[in-house]
């Protein structure tokens, strides 16, 4: 129980693979100009991430050594495929949206890194979990950083929600402030490496004060004292 619990900390927190990894960066950074695209390239990447750990761990006593690389880049892409489908036919203007992101979900680092340094070492249920945190942590990361320069650039947060949910979710859009112009700094991919290193500094500090606080708790030992 308690490692379940550390692989969960190291893919939310200890481990993001966007905040400590700095993997995944090139639709991290092209397609979270709003929350809502950040959100389904989330959903789209932790489904990938769940099936491949998952797939890699049951079969990963059967794959050679010498070709497996290219073996969980099958894996991965035939999952990829699904996922492509399955936007094309409920999320169709959505997909349009992410466009060439979604299939260069195959080359993201982070899934394949997590089938060669986890999944591949571990069994089914540890790989799961290991799949849905790592997934679940890049994307919060996704949408904090999409919010951000959403609310930044147009004044809106959960802009085009009815692209993912559906009309109803056209309701789900708050307006903090009505401009004629967006920021287009916010928006366009400057404002993306701006708002990720905020992102990660922010975390630095969080860390650093952990670690200091904890320091400050723990007894401190007397010096033993040299017999004359």
């Amino acid at each position: 129980m308690k490692e379940n619990q550390q692989v969960v900390k190291d893919g939310l927190w200890n481990n993001n693979a966007a905040l400590v990894q700095l993997l995944g960066l090139c639709p991290l950074l092209a397609v979270t100009g709003t929350m809502v695209n950040g959100l389904g390239l989330g959903i789209a990447t932790t489904f990938v991430l769940v099936g491949s750990n998952v797939t890699v761990s049951i079969i990963r006593k059967h794959i050679p050594q010498e070709i497996r690389i290219p073996i969980f880049v099958m894996l991965i892409a035939s999952f990829v495929t699904n996922v492509q489908l399955l936007m094309n036919a409920f999320t169709y203007e959505l997909y349009l949206v992410l466009g060439i992101f979604i299939p260069l979900i195959v080359t993201n680092c982070a899934i394949i890194g997590r089938a060669e340094a986890f999944a591949s070492r571990n069994p089914v249920i540890p790989s799961f979990i290991d799949g849905l945190a790592q997934g679940i942590g890049f994307t919060l990361v996704l949408m904090i950083l999409g919010g951000l320069r959403e609310l930044v650039g147009q004044g809106t947060i959960f802009d085009g929600a009815h692209l993912l949910l559906g009309e109803w979710a056209r309701e789900l859009t708050l307006r903090f402030y009505i401009t004629d112009q967006k920021f287009l700094f916010a928006i366009l991919p400057p404002g993306a490496f701006i708002g990720l290193g905020l992102l990660v500094a922010v975390k630095n500090i969080v860390d650093k004060r952990a670690t200091e606080a904890k320091n400050k708790e723990l007894p401190i030992s007397p010096i033993p004292q040299k017999s004359s």
